[in-house]
């Protein structure tokens, strides 16, 4: 007689190609106790992502090298439990923080501005190794930077009045994602050409997942800087601004389809 396959050897063989809750198995109709202790972890971290907050001295010590002159601002939303009830008010700076804005203003090409957004622990791990691969390659467009921007209880639409007020021609935002079952850590950018109050994500172009388990930093650093030296080149941003970088990656032999940075539902 030949024994019956191992199925936990099977699952086990099969989930370590991919983060993804997949083939979890089971005991009679139920999730086996292990499973169903995993899923209660990644459903307690990705509720520490939520709501923890970030940590701005830190994150200041890691991009200081970077960017000497740092401002910090806040949304209208005052606390969390306002901010995840009024997404509204996440988009809006505070009338200390615009006024402040405006006074350090000074036309840069680039504002990077860092939003806690959903996942603060996403940009405290994420937003310094990224800039440390982005930095260096926009220092060769000899582009101008302004102070960075770290803003708390923040939207994605916040960095367009923020960048109005800096008075710079593109902004970068780097900011936390809404965190799944497998990932609680995962990072956003965002690219917004000649930014203003009043702009959709149609005017963006995004980059998503960057993180050690997602898109490395290096490959992501490689598309922001071709999204922000063809943006600035083309004057525009958004659905008319595609990134490229895919197809030169395939080469010449290769499907030359070119994938659009969709705009994910507006934050």
């Amino acid at each position: 007689m030949t024994e019956a396959p191992d199925n936990s050897d099977l699952w086990h063989r099969l989930r370590r190609h991919t983060p993804a809750r997949i083939a979890l198995g089971r005991t009679g109709v139920s999730l086996s106790t292990a499973r169903h202790l995993e899923f209660q972890s990644a459903h307690a971290l990705a509720r520490m992502a939520v709501h923890s907050a970030l940590d701005i001295a830190a994150l200041r010590d890691d991009i200081d090298r970077y960017f000497p002159a740092t401002l910090v601002v806040q949304s209208q939303a005052p606390d969390r439990t306002t901010y995840l009830h009024r997404p509204d008010l996440g988009r809006r700076p505070t009338a200390e923080a615009a006024a402040q804005l405006a006074t350090d203003g000074d036309g840069a090409d680039v504002a990077v501005v860092v939003c806690d957004g959903l996942s603060a622990y996403a940009v405290q791990h994420n937003a310094a190794p990224f800039l440390a691969q982005l930095l260096p390659r926009l220092a060769t467009e000899g582009l101008r930077l302004a102070p960075l921007v770290i803003a708390t209880q923040a939207r994605v639409a916040l960095a367009d009045p923020v960048g109005a007020a800096l008075g710079a021609r593109l902004t970068l935002v780097l900011i936390g994602e809404r965190p799944g079952l497998t990932a609680a850590d995962s990072m956003g950018l965002y690219l917004t050409f000649a930014p203003k109050t009043g702009l959709t994500d149609a005017d963006r172009n995004c980059i998503s997942n960057i993180r050690p388990g997602g898109l490395r930093y290096e490959e992501a650093a490689y598309r922001a800087h071709f999204l922000v030296s063809q943006s600035l080149q083309r004057g525009f941003s958004g659905v008319g601004l595609k990134d490229e970088t895919a197809a030169e990656a395939a080469g010449p032999l290769q499907d030359h389809r070119v994938y659009l940075d969709r705009p994910a539902t507006r934050r």
